[in-house]
């Protein structure tokens, strides 16, 4: 099963250019990891200005599985990318990172990480919403399996805001509390507007909804609105 190194970036504003070629550049992290089989960067995502803090940047890193974690956690601390790690924190204030496993009903759940490039793409930056989902205490798993056989399907509609790329929740011992990360690309971004200038309708909150049923697992969630770098291995 894949693993996935979720980070988010609390960037110097004077070096968010300097921070993203630290990514992207010959050298950088990107490259460093597309000469091994171990990992490979999926997505860097800026966090788009007015939707929350203001220089947060959020990357996604596939790593094959748990002995290629600890290879990648090695290099980083006294290895290849050591010196990389140093440079680059200090063009950040903090980093928080979780390792992270997909779930049973996530689109992807084992990855051939031979199919992610490991030079810049060019493509047109693109919109995703990303969920992260706090279960009450004892329910991560009922939570899960509702969001499997609801949520999931809700959003696989063709009428649907969303497509689910990628679900994940924390590994074991990596937080203090479960965590579900959701990682959603929004299909048409001018239906976001609907979505922050009205209501959600009675009847799409109502019981039998998911946004109703699912406070018997979950109260607070978090959403952010990112944007792929136009260079992001994935769209």
């Amino acid at each position: 099963m894949t693993l996935f190194l979720h980070e988010v970036h609390r960037v110097v504003g004077r070096a968010e250019d300097e921070f993203e070629a630290a990514y992207r550049d010959p050298g950088g992290w990107m490259d460093t990891l597309g000469r091994g089989d171990d990992a490979r960067l999926l997505w860097y995502f800026n966090q788009a200005h007015g939707s929350g803090p203001s220089y947060h940047v959020v990357t996604v890193t596939a790593v094959t599985d748990g002995a290629a974690w600890e290879r990648l956690a090695g290099r980083v601390h006294d290895g290849d990318l050591c010196d990389w790690a140093h440079r680059t924190d200090a063009l950040r204030h903090d980093v928080s990172a979780a390792v992270l496993l997909p779930v049973p009903w996530s689109p992807l759940v084992d990855l051939d990480l031979a199919t992610v490039p490991s030079t810049p793409v060019d493509h047109p930056p693109a919109l995703y919403m990303e969920d992260t989902v706090w279960p009450e205490r004892g329910l991560l798993a009922g939570y899960l399996d509702e969001a499997g056989r609801h949520y999931a399907p809700l959003i696989g509609r063709p009428e649907s805001l969303l497509d689910l790329a990628l679900a994940l929740v924390t590994a074991i011992g990596a937080g203090r509390r479960p965590e579900v990360v959701l990682v959603q690309k929004v299909r048409n971004p001018a239906t976001l507007l609907g979505l922050l200038t009205t209501d959600i309708p009675p009847d799409r909150r109502g019981p039998g909804t998911w946004m109703h049923d699912a406070l018997s697992w979950r109260d607070q969630w978090r959403s952010r609105i990112l944007r792929t770098a136009a260079w992001s291995p994935w769209t």
